[in-house]
């Protein structure tokens, strides 16, 4: 297991203004293709068939270099309390918002990829002093992933899912939370599913919006709803995942594109916010502009476009196939999510799944589409798992 090798000390984000300078220069200087060539009448979700619209494009990045406003996010982080450590010799990043509950129990939330801690900003006080006094609450704990953030860039290869959940229990042991819960989705529900399996001892119990299933599992007994299920999960890996296997194999090429050029990050992460949520043409439906610039802007002033890649490179199909989770797990399918696992193959890697919760609406950013949501069905989650641990 890895081991702590530094302290605990206070962070704070502030970026010269010469590097926002230069970002709304670069903005200014970009060089944009011509419009796409798609079928259909717009609005509608044949405009993004090869991509991001021009005509989005241009809007978003002309509010990025003109209104937008990052120092109101780096206060919103430095309200909320950052901190970085050292683990085996990588500096790691996070958020930890202590509750002022006596009851309130430690949770560690993992973000994931194209997110980052911006995914949190909006629900870690309510998580952590709800105004609900029935509610549960929680000491938040939200990371940066190595390569990602104001976390450091690992600079060898091994920094894999399983590290980087060994990672968690030695960051979370010197904060005094020697057994705590632990919450995520996509990358972060599978580091979730890994502190579980791995580490019951420290780990109370699970929320996540990612239950991968085992390899090979029939679909025989499945209801229409899971079969249909099954079929956008496989449809969405054989024919829409192609930026997955970009970084998983050449995460060093696409790196220059997306350390070098704000408008090339940005389109490689809004293409995602755009797939990915439950919208019908745009991700501004349901996610502001700001929140997805906070994401992107985040990515360009500490130049992780490459590095966050990696994580691809190190993980990508390599969640232990004999895994299993037998601490109480919470699991949500939110219904336009790219990976929707039925509840017969999420039991047979969670064993003891105590809540299973499928929302109406949501997609692959609930924190950041249906916050309100989000927020309650964690709660309820985890309050369910903790009930189930006595």
């Amino acid at each position: 297991m890895t081991r702590p090798t530094g302290e605990i000390e206070e962070f704070e984000a502030h970026a010269p203004d010469a590097e926002l300078d230069e970002l709304r220069a670069r903005l200014a200087a970009a060089r944009l293709p011509e419009a796409e060539t798609v079928y259909g009448a717009p609005p509608g979700p044949g405009r993004w068939d090869q991509g991001v619209p021009l005509a989005d494009l241009v809007d978003v990045v002309n509010y990025w270099r003109t209104d937008y406003d990052w120092r109101s996010f780096e206060g919103r982080l430095n309200e909320i309390g950052q901190y970085r450590t050292t683990i085996d010799g990588l500096g790691i990043h996070f958020l930890h918002r202590r509750s002022p509950r006596a009851d309130a129990t430690p949770l560690i939330m993992t973000h994931g990829w194209p997110g980052s801690i911006a995914e949190f900003v909006d629900v870690i006080n309510e998580l952590a002093d709800p105004q609900d006094a029935h509610a549960p609450a929680f000491h938040v704990v939200a990371p940066s992933l190595p390569g990602f953030g104001y976390s450091d860039k690992p600079v060898t290869t091994g920094w894999a899912t399983e590290k980087i959940a060994a990672s968690w229990v030695e960051l979370m042991g010197p904060l005094g939370y020697t057994n705590f819960l632990a919450q995520g989705g996509d990358w972060g529900g599978n580091i979730t599913t890994v502190l579980a399996g791995r580490f019951p001892d420290h780990v109370l119990g699970i929320h996540t919006t990612f239950a991968e299933g085992l390899p090979d599992l029939t679909t025989d007994g499945l209801t229409a709803t899971e079969r249909r299920w099954a079929d956008e999960t496989h449809e969405f890996w054989h024919h829409r995942a192609a930026y997955a296997k970009q970084q998983a194999t050449r995460p060093q090429t696409i790196g220059y594109s997306l350390v070098d050029s704000p408008v090339g990050l940005l389109a490689w992460i809004l293409d995602k916010f755009a797939e990915w949520s439950d919208t019908e043409d745009s991700p501004f439906e349901t996610i502001s502009r700001d929140r997805i610039l906070d994401d992107v802007t985040l990515y360009w002033l500490t130049r992780s476009g490459a590095s966050a890649a990696r994580i691809y490179y190190e993980s990508h199909n390599s969640l232990d196939p004999e895994l299993r989770v037998d601490v109480p797990a919470a699991i949500t399918m939110y219904p336009k999510d790219i990976e929707k696992y039925p509840r017969p193959w999420a039991q047979e890697r969670f064993r003891q799944i105590v809540r299973w919760s499928e929302p109406e609406r949501g997609g692959h950013f609930p924190s950041l589409e249906v916050a309100e949501f989000f927020v309650r069905d964690v709660q309820e989650g985890l309050a369910a798992v903790l009930a189930a641990k006595g």
